[in-house]
């Protein structure tokens, strides 16, 4: 993977590989990667099998740090900086808000959905992140926990014809709901009820905190927790 004749280094190459959505992590000191469909090829894991140990030190170093930082203020990167300055120029713009929604259909768990919930904001940091302003400088604060809420609405009292036309109403609505930065959460999840065996999960997301592959993750994990957690399981999620 090297652009200019060099091989890049570990944090070069963890960098290029998170810009394609490849997440590398430690398991039991072991490097594990995810990485959508097609994304890595032969020269990308090539690059993975030669620079395994440097990866593996570095992503220990990484997890120590995240340890010991608590909740000090950090500066923000290149694309951070452009989307918290975007906020700043108009506030209260949806504009950068990502929205997902599941139709789900079968009887619900709603206490274990919120588990699920809760369990992949404490397993992602940038789901406890928030974005402020300190001294001039824009730093963002990751909290070591942060409560994200899941919504209810019963649509139930509604005309079994009126749901689905209130339901896309409410996704829209909540997808042009604006986030505070400061404030935080910058995810939300709502869930609607349509009837005791249908219902609809609304994501919403900052930019500044997702990305198109991050939505498939939450989804993801969601989708696994979940499926645990109903049999009365542990997380089946690596940390």
């Amino acid at each position: 993977m090297a652009t200019d004749g060099k091989a890049p280094t570990a944090r070069e190459l963890v960098a290029r590989l998170s810009a394609l959505g490849v997440a590398l992590w430690l398991d039991n000191e072991k490097l594990r990667y995810r990485a959508p469909p097609g994304v890595l090829t032969e020269e990308s894991l090539r690059a993975l099998r030669e620079r395994k140990e440097d990866l593996v030190a570095l992503l220990e170093q990484e997890r120590i740090r995240r340890a010991d930082r608590g909740s000090a203020p950090l500066r923000l990167s290149f694309a951070q900086e452009r989307l918290w300055f975007l906020d700043k120029l108009d506030p209260g713009s949806a504009g950068y808000n990502m929205p997902g929604g599941l139709r789900l259909r079968g009887k619900l768990d709603v206490v274990a959905l919120g588990r699920s919930l809760a369990e992949v904001v404490r397993r992602h940091e940038a789901l406890r992140t928030t974005f402020d302003e300190e001294d001039g400088q824009a730093v963002q604060r990751i909290h070591p926990t942060l409560d994200v809420p899941l919504t209810f609405v019963d649509l139930c009292p509604l005309a079994t014809s009126e749901r689905d036309a209130r339901a896309r109403d409410l996704a829209a609505a909540e997808a042009a709901r604006p986030f505070d930065l400061a404030k935080g959460p910058l995810v939300r999840a709502t869930l609607l009820q349509l009837a005791d065996d249908d219902h609809v999960l609304l994501f919403t997301m900052h930019h500044i905190v997702s990305d198109g592959w991050s939505i498939g993750v939450l989804v993801q994990e969601v989708t696994a927790l979940y499926a645990a957690f109903v049999q009365g399981k542990p997380s089946p999620l690596e940390e």
